[in-house]
């Protein structure tokens, strides 16, 4: 490393975290400053440096001589627009180094850094087996971090089953296409890291002291318990979805039975007024003189409303 770009670390979102001759970079956000650093001192492809100031890259690994170059997606919740999205980290992994970069969205990533920062013993136990243990450590805490999440929606499910028969459903309709939602984006972040994680491990065993097998199975067997359980809440989503279909029909199809039946018995109700309201001379007619006209057409209506409700009810349609 030129000690002429080393002087300039300060001026970039770098911090810089030793153990013996082992170097943890973290930086966030990375900028074109941060490009012209690493190209000047590391044997970075250019494609690789592309890659990471892209704005979302799929799941990857390049394998270079010197090196090794991934790219991970992890899910990140933004509380203040109720979002579920992708939070990209590019990691460069080396002989004596490792370099992640990320737009410091992820709180689990970044408090380890300064937890290490802060704790010699954590220090110690975190990166002092190797770059490609401390890489282990870094996605066992990002994948963790997808439980609280996962357990969220859990909980916004559980709560839509709760008021789903609600005869309110306007905000219902909100949250199951808000959970539909997280859950699409969910699953399309974790769908292509169970591939990449799944064949890491051999990959790493050159830059750690450890045996990685049972950590990184360990890591794996986190993340397919995160997939089955995104699995089971899509079917119960699609589920309650149906459901609430099928609830939203029957209801406008009461509003409709019931507006059907008061409009046909106005129709007939109509029929008499109008039938009443010729110039012609008609029994009970006020036009005779006789007082209780009035009240014998209303008696008439009546029965006859009467008698259409009862006919509806006694077929049922009431």
């Amino acid at each position: 490393m030129s000690q002429t770009r080393y002087n300039q670390i300060d001026s970039l979102n770098l911090e810089q975290l030793a153990l013996g001759e082992l170097n943890w970079i973290n930086i966030q956000p990375p900028t074109e400053k941060v490009r012209e650093y690493l190209a000047d001192n590391y044997p970075f492809h250019p494609l690789d440096l592309d890659d990471v100031f892209s704005r979302i890259q799929r799941p990857k690994m390049d394998e270079y001589k010197d090196y090794l170059f991934f790219v991970f997606n992890f899910p990140r919740y933004n509380k203040k627009e109720q979002i579920l999205s992708q939070s990209q980290v590019s990691v460069f992994i080396g002989d004596g180094y490792l370099i992640t970069l990320h737009r410091g969205e992820l709180k689990p990533l970044h408090g380890l850094f300064d937890a290490c920062q802060n704790n010699d013993e954590l220090r110690q136990d975190v990166m002092g087996n190797g770059t490609g243990y401390l890489l282990y450590r870094i996605l066992d805490r990002l994948i963790d971090y997808c439980l609280p999440i996962l357990n969220k929606t859990g909980s916004g499910i559980e709560e839509i089953e709760d008021h789903i028969f609600s005869p309110r459903t306007r905000n219902t309709v909100r949250e199951i296409s808000r959970l539909r939602r997280d859950v699409i984006s969910f699953r399309r972040t974790i769908w292509p890291m169970r591939t990449l994680l799944g064949g890491l491990e051999a990959k790493l065993r050159r830059f750690s002291k450890k045996d990685l097998s049972v950590y990184f199975g360990d890591m794996v067997d986190h993340l397919e318990k995160i997939w089955d359980g995104l699995n089971e809440y899509k079917e119960i989503i699609e589920g309650l979805h149906a459901t609430h279909d099928s609830l939203a029909s029957a209801r406008i199809n009461d509003v409709l039975r019931v507006l059907t039946i008061l409009a046909t018995i106005g129709t007939t109700l109509s029929v008499v007024g109008t039938f009443y309201g010729m110039n012609v001379a008609l029994p009970g007619d006020v036009d005779t003189g006789n007082p209780f006209s009035w009240i014998i057409i209303m008696t008439f209506m009546l029965l006859i409303t009467g008698a259409m409700l009862y006919y509806f009810y006694r077929k049922d349609w009431l």
